[in-house]
């Protein structure tokens, strides 16, 4: 089921974090669908996500993963080369977003705020490392790093979160100067606020508020799907983007313009 608008997938390898549910099934989904044989990472079962794969003829595999224990993500990284061989492309999206809450900057729990930089940015950085080797015996690749909005317009009452996908994307420009010798690209997409899950459990009763602001400073009136980031993605994973890295692409329905 391999969907010609974008450049085939067929003998890649991709892992995504964070794919057992949201934005990262829907990565999965829809570069399975291109060819690629899929690794399903996450602390919390996958099992959703495989099933949905497997039912359409994907190549695909569940790892549970804590991207925030660097032993976690070398293991990881083993078990896609054991089965698949290979590693072609990184995908990471695993983040903490649905556990915080608006919270005023003063009043943030220092454990969290730790919690969120170990998974929202360490985690970026042991995943891209547990990958490296196999990407370079490769002859190169494709990290992309999901970055959000917030790192660049400023999200109040979430300053743990903001700081952390701000890091995402210094990570993506210094690692993209680091890692192009060996053919490595490394990007990031920075999406508006997604109608997912995990979005309705950060909001919970403020959710019609908070989509309803974000979507006045739009160019583009209306809040995001996941299936709206996900040709960003399909983009940078292929070849269609092979002299693209170091950047960071804004879904943001026009909010920022750069």
């Amino acid at each position: 089921m391999t969907d010609q608008t974008y450049t085939p997938m067929t003998g890649k390898t991709v892992i995504i974090t964070g794919a057992a549910r949201g934005l990262g099934r829907e990565y999965a989904l829809q570069l399975g669908r291109r060819g690629a044989s899929v690794v399903l990472a996450d602390l919390n079962d996958c099992a959703e996500s495989e099933a949905l794969l497997t039912a359409e003829g994907i190549a695909c595999m569940s790892v549970k993963v804590d991207v925030a224990d660097e032993n976690s993500t070398k293991a990881m990284a083993a078990a896609a080369v054991e089965r698949f061989g290979r590693i072609d492309v990184l995908v990471n999206n695993a983040a903490l977003w649905a556990d915080l809450k608006n919270t005023p900057f003063t009043d943030i729990d220092p454990g969290l705020w730790d919690r969120c930089m170990a998974v929202n940015v360490k985690g970026v950085w042991n995943c891209s490392k547990a990958v490296f080797a196999a990407m370079r015996e490769a002859g190169g690749g494709s990290i992309i790093n999901i970055a959000s909005l917030a790192a660049t317009y400023g999200m109040p009452y979430a300053l743990h979160y903001t700081a952390s996908k701000a890091a995402v994307i210094g990570i993506t420009r210094g690692l993209a100067r680091e890692v192009g010798r060996h053919w490595i690209r490394v990007n990031s997409v920075a999406p508006s606020l997604v109608l997912t899950e995990a979005t309705s459990q950060f909001f919970d009763d403020k959710l019609d508020k908070a989509t309803d602001a974000i979507k006045a400073g739009q160019s583009l009136k209306g809040n995001l799907t996941p299936q709206d980031v996900v040709g960003a993605v399909l983009f940078l994973a292929g070849e269609d983007s092979r002299f693209v890295t170091g950047q960071t692409l804004m879904v943001d329905g026009g909010t920022t313009l750069l």
